[in-house]
């Protein structure tokens, strides 16, 4: 089996450790047993260094033999196809499990995103906290009535939808018990630990070699 590579950042600040997105990838390697490595871009160079592999300067990316994919949506399904553990194999199972990783990433995410950087900035977007609100509540609904969003069982969908609902600011916001008690079942399987575990790792040694480099 050709090993997988994921592209990631060479280090970034203390704070986005734990959620840079190379994270989604690392996690769903874990859960279906795939070897995998780890390669960087630089930091410092993020924005144009690697716009060859990837287009809007960001990462992750993935290799996988001759085969190479940006977007970790797109990552996340191409590995879903080469492991049941992270998408069944049945017509019915696949479709749920692609509508709501897709949902998590258009849905959610693509308003989470933007509701967070205002929420940085301290500016007050009513309208977007207001969409917000009722995208959460939707998702409470429906996390409300199943354990797992499609097929029965964990999937890419539910890593997808965890990560985009356990940042902190976005728990924060509002009592949605559903949506907590789901988040922290999800964050809580071995394959996340040590995925996560395993970033904050990385980055924490990079700190070494980017002090001994700046003191060249």
């Amino acid at each position: 089996m050709t090993d997988l590579t994921i592209w990631t950042l060479n280090w970034v600040p203390e704070g986005p450790r734990g959620f840079v997105r190379d994270l989604r990838l690392r996690w769903a390697c874990e859960e279906a047993g795939l070897p995998y490595t780890v390669k960087t871009v630089a930091f410092d160079d993020r924005q144009t260094n690697h716009l060859g592999r990837q287009p809007f300067g960001q990462v992750p990316f993935l290799d996988d033999g001759d085969v190479q994919l940006f977007e970790s949506g797109a990552c996340l399904l191409h590995l879903a196809r080469k492991s049941e553990a992270l998408m069944p194999r049945d017509a019915r199972g696949e479709a749920e499990t692609m509508q709501w990783a897709l949902a998590a990433l258009n849905s959610i995410e693509m308003v989470s995103v933007p509701w967070w950087f205002f929420s940085l900035s301290g500016e007050d977007n009513a309208a977007l906290t207001g969409w917000f609100t009722q995208r959460l509540e939707h998702m409470e609904r429906v996390l409300s009535e199943r354990e797992w969003l499609a097929a029965g069982r964990f999937t890419v969908a539910d890593l997808l939808m965890a990560d985009v609902l356990r940042i902190p600011k976005v728990r924060e916001f509002g009592a949605r018990p559903a949506s907590e008690a789901y988040v922290a079942r999800i964050t809580a399987r071995p394959a996340f630990l040590k995925a996560q575990g395993d970033q904050i790792a990385f980055f924490n040694a990079a700190d070494a070699q980017r002090n001994a480099a700046s003191k060249v």
